[in-house]
């Protein structure tokens, strides 16, 4: 029903750790060439004669997945429903619940009680399906 929502925060985080590997893997890199590790001989197969490569490699990857998540985004942003936008304003657009209701002309009690269904048939349907 809102595995577009689960998918969004799994994008998320992917992200997140694929920027954590790629500041990881240039810091490394900056040892090799101009850091405690400047001195060291590297031969063809080491690892850190490959970091140049896989620094490239993680920035596709990350282009690619900042992609998907753009288009995500644009494709959540064509859904309908009441619910649907309640959970884009407040998850992806990152939106309190007052400020919700206020932008959606309803009553913050109202916002807050649809919200609080609209996570327990989440919660419900994910404990169904596992």
């Amino acid at each position: 029903m809102y595995e577009w929502l689960r998918d969004y925060r799994k994008l998320e985080d992917e992200i997140a750790y694929i920027e954590y590997n790629l500041d990881r893997s240039i810091r490394e890199l900056r040892r090799w060439v101009e850091g405690d590790l400047s001195n060291v001989k590297l031969t063809a197969e080491s690892n850190g004669a490959k970091l140049e490569e896989s620094i490239e490699r993680i920035r596709n990857e990350l282009q690619c997945k900042r992609d998907d998540l753009f288009t995500l985004v644009e494709l959540i942003g064509t859904f309908r429903g009441l619910e649907h936008k309640i959970l884009k304003m407040k998850y992806i657009n990152g939106m309190t619940l007052e400020t919700v209701a206020a932008e959606l002309n309803y009553s913050p009690n109202y916002i807050y009680s649809k919200h609080a269904q609209i996570m327990r048939m989440m919660k419900y349907a994910n404990e169904v399906s596992t």
